[in-house]
């Protein structure tokens, strides 16, 4: 019966594509729904970073890596805001639908674990993309600053929305209340984001600081996103990729494991 159930089920083919379009839309939808929230909230605090910093160093710092203090942090803010807004994405919605106990609406359809991990993170990587678009507009408007290699740019906003989608949707998983997904937030995510070059060169750190930054994934995030805009970077923007999609994958096999057990989301 249960081998019959499973076929059915699977009548869609080897992929269930409506399904996982379905789940990808929804989860797009729900933060286009208060964009003012998901995309005008990240360009200002984005913005308000930019503004503190010029105003309190800015003047008076030298160039950093051959160029002007401002632009060297401003690729750093855009990625920060990416990954920060793609983890909350896939987290927030799986957490959500946890406490509300409406997760088994997402449970009950024809679809296979992988399918929901793709949809989550479609939504968590549109999320991401779209952000960036929107902060490297008005970067291109207010500082002048304009990609030089806006493919590599885009691949490391995108490896960006999906590895900390991924790590959201991990964490949403894991987390069976709001405190603790705030607690791996708050001590987890954002040390990762702040201690990865976002707001210096890690050649100026001491050695052993040095050695630790290059083992942060969010680190080559960060670096891929400012050679692609300004140009310079710490490491090689290859190798940065190879890292970035390692951990990617790594962290989204984690995840697809605990939706093929159903841990933490079956009884």
């Amino acid at each position: 019966m249960q081998n019959l159930i499973e076929q059915d089920a699977r009548r869609f083919g080897a992929v269930n594509w409506m399904g996982l379009f379905t789940l990808a839309q929804r989860e797009t939808l729900r933060f286009m729904g208060v964009w003012t929230q998901t995309l005008l909230a990240p360009l200002v605090t984005a913005g308000l970073f930019l503004l503190i910093f010029n105003i309190a160093i800015g003047p008076s710092r030298s160039d950093v890596m051959g160029v002007p203090f401002l632009t060297f942090l401003a690729p750093g803010i855009m990625m920060m805001t990416v990954i920060q807004n793609a983890f909350a994405n896939t987290s927030s919605s799986m957490v959500i639908a946890k406490v509300q106990g409406n997760i088994v609406d997402t449970l009950m359809p024809p679809l296979s674990p992988l399918e929901i991990l793709l949809g989550y993170l479609a939504g968590g990587i549109a999320r991401g993309v779209l952000i960036a678009l929107v902060v490297a507009l008005a970067l291109a408007l207010v500082l002048g600053i304009v990609p030089q290699y806006p493919l590599i740019a885009l691949i490391f906003v995108v490896l960006g929305g999906a590895f900390m989608g991924a790590l959201g949707l991990f964490a949403g998983i894991f987390a069976n209340k709001f405190d603790q997904m705030a607690a791996i937030t708050n001590f987890i995510v954002t040390p990762l984001a702040f201690l990865s070059g976002t707001f210096y060169s890690v050649e100026a750190l001491p050695p052993v600081l040095n050695r630790l930054s290059h083992v942060n994934p969010v680190f080559y995030l960060i670096d891929g996103l400012r050679y692609g805009m300004i140009g310079v970077s710490d490491s090689s923007a290859w190798l940065g990729m190879v890292i970035c999609a390692g951990a990617t994958l790594l962290v989204g096999a984690a995840t697809w494991q605990m939706l093929r057990t159903g841990y933490r989301l079956k009884a």
